[in-house]
């Protein structure tokens, strides 16, 4: 199937894996490379030699296109992105923040560029700064979705925009692809669907949870890590998003976070408290969110982790290679496409 996604970008299929953190591991975004869609590796919880060395693991696994995801507000992400940059990365994903800069540079090699976005002024925006593509996160999404659900943000940012769109929130299987497309998009990213399959690296506890719950089993709240957050209901993330931070305790969380990565912590929390306090809130949501999202996802720990994950759960009910899930979903869209035409032909 071929698209102006697929035709931009380079690849066989019009399926993407989003760059989860601690999820899109250079083995799944190779995997996903491998089986014809576009992989793009979770940098977050990477320093910059880290960031390096699965950038070249990749390469090791694969010779087709891949991406890397940068968050920009973010501390170290403009230093992961620089990183991707000097190893000329074929596709570059940024989000929260500008990436003129990206742009210009990733364009100079050759490379492409896609931001995230979750409103139509976004999109207007990132395409004036040339990118390449627009990744549309809808409110079904893991983690940070928009407020508006994929059936609507998609036609919406469609009317506004020209550049290929990657539909994100709800999708994991062939209907949802066909529904994608029928929207306006040109390809879905399907994170939660990618978490559950065998490249994966989800902890086979976290696994099971996942293949268990149902559509309305997550929770939507600004507490978890500061930004409207999507993440699966259980005990330790209703008590995660019961109620936001004092400052007390985030200036008290951020200079952890500023230790781990580095950074002053005099600067980040006295400075923080007395001249940014929402930064410094953010910062220190931030920091605390990432240990329980990496307890989920590595350890299987729900006691003190927290699974971020979509709605699109509850159709999950295996846990199939790359490939399979890719086989199946191209099969399943062609057998949804081939009912519809047999509905239309029928008499009334």
């Amino acid at each position: 199937m071929q698209t102006r996604f697929t035709e931009t970008f380079g690849v066989r299929l019009p399926l993407a894996c989003p760059g989860m953190s601690y999820i899109a591991t250079p083995e799944l975004v190779a995997a996903t490379a491998n089986a014809g869609g576009l992989g793009i590796l979770a940098t977050g919880p990477l320093t910059p030699e880290l960031t390096r060395q699965a950038i070249r693991r990749i390469r090791a696994l694969t010779d087709r296109p891949f991406g890397i995801g940068c968050t920009l507000m973010m501390p170290g992400a403009r230093e992961n992105c620089e990183v991707a940059l000097e190893e000329q990365v074929p596709v570059i994903n940024f989000s929260l923040g500008k990436g003129d800069w990206i742009v210009k540079r990733a364009h100079a090699y050759g490379g492409k560029v896609i931001a995230t976005v979750v409103t139509e002024k976004h999109a207007i925006s990132a395409e004036k700064s040339g990118v390449d593509g627009l990744l549309v996160t809808g409110h079904e999404a893991a983690a940070h979705g928009g407020e508006v659900t994929s059936l609507v943000l998609i036609p919406a940012i469609r009317q506004v925009s020209s550049l290929p769109i990657i539909a994100a929130g709800g999708f994991g299987s062939g209907a949802g692809l066909l529904a994608a497309l029928a929207l306006g998009a040109d390809a879905v990213a399907m994170g939660s669907r990618l978490a559950m399959t065998q490249e994966s690296p989800v902890h086979a506890t976290s696994k099971e949870m996942i293949r268990q719950r149902g559509v309305a089993d997550t929770l939507y709240s600004r507490n978890f890590d500061g930004l409207w957050c999507r993440m699966m209901d259980t005990p330790t993330a209703r008590a995660a998003s019961r109620k936001p931070m004092n400052l007390l305790a985030a200036a008290w969380k951020a200079s952890s976070v500023a230790r781990k990565m580095g950074m002053p912590v005099l600067k980040v929390a006295l400075g923080g408290m007395l001249q940014k306090p929402q930064e410094l809130r953010q910062l220190a949501l931030f920091g605390a969110a990432t240990e329980s999202i990496r307890l989920a996802i590595e350890d299987g720990d729900h006691h003190q982790g927290v699974q971020l994950i979509g709605q699109v759960q509850g159709l999950i009910d295996d846990i199939p290679s790359v490939q399979q899930l890719f086989e199946r979903i191209m099969q399943e869209s062609a057998d949804t496409l081939s009912g519809l035409q047999q509905q239309a032909h029928q008499p009334a």
